[in-house]
């Protein structure tokens, strides 16, 4: 039997990158799978055909998880469409890096918005069939940066810390009701993005990890997979940092 064999898994912000990499590992596992898209229109409808064409039951649903609205309408509409809902990943992020001397008002609220208000607004909104199933995996994404900050990038260490005390507290409320919340704090990852960037700077980076590499978005997806599994039971309040060793 496959780890996610009859669960129903959201995953938001999954058009690219790590988030990509959550949806086909849970579908792998047996998952059905719901994900969010925004800005990124084709990627996400590209990828929705893509998990049907695997026999996977999946559905794409274009929707701003930092709408508070928005983000209960989704809920809502995974449970309509699939009866129930067992495991949410908040993955949807961006950032706005910059100086603090130079950080607008703008940059600060935005990232804010985005990456911690919409945890905020997903939890909340699936509370509620957590709180009916009586039970429920929540993972949220942060990071190494929130764990030990970064130049530069004070409004996005701000809100993956905000994540943390976030997610922890949700585990202490919702315990008893066998609700669990967890994090997961990526080191340095290989995608897409990084694929732009100067060879010599990512050798750098790869060569201050002990193991000496950068991880893949697969690395990520795999702990997701334990996390939104019956194998963690037993976990819940945790921050599980998949950074290859580069903060230990």
């Amino acid at each position: 039997m496959k780890l996610l064999e009859g669960k129903v898994a959201l995953v938001t912000g999954a058009s690219k990158g790590i988030g990509k990499s959550i949806a086909m590992a849970f579908a792998e596992q047996g998952a059905t799978v719901a994900f969010t898209y925004l800005s990124s229109v084709e990627k996400g409808q590209a990828l929705e055909k893509e998990l049907s064409a695997k026999g996977v039951t999946a559905k794409g649903y274009r929707s701003d998880a930092s709408d508070f609205q928005a983000a209960e309408e989704l809920i809502n509409a995974v449970v309509t469409d699939f009866g129930r809902l067992d495991v949410l990943v908040n993955n949807a992020g961006i950032t706005a890096d910059t100086l603090l001397m130079r950080m607008s008002e703008e940059q600060w609220d935005k990232v804010i918005q985005v990456n911690l208000k919409s945890c905020f607004n997903t939890v909340k909104a699936a509370t509620k069939p957590f709180l009916k199933q009586k039970s429920g995996s929540i993972i949220n994404m942060t990071s190494v940066v929130g764990l030990k900050g970064n130049a530069g990038q004070a409004n996005y260490a701000a809100s993956k810390a905000g994540i943390i005390g976030f997610t922890k507290s949700v585990a202490l409320e919702f315990g008893s009701r066998n609700i669990r919340s967890n994090a997961i704090a990526p080191g340095f990852i290989e995608t897409e993005m990084t694929d732009v960037l100067d060879e010599k700077i990512v050798q750098s980076w790869r060569d201050a990890i002990p193991l000496k590499r950068g991880g893949q978005p697969e690395d990520v997806a795999n702990a997701c997979i334990f996390l939104a599994s019956d194998m963690s039971t037993y976990i819940t309040g945790q921050v599980i940092q998949v950074d290859g060793g580069l903060l230990t």
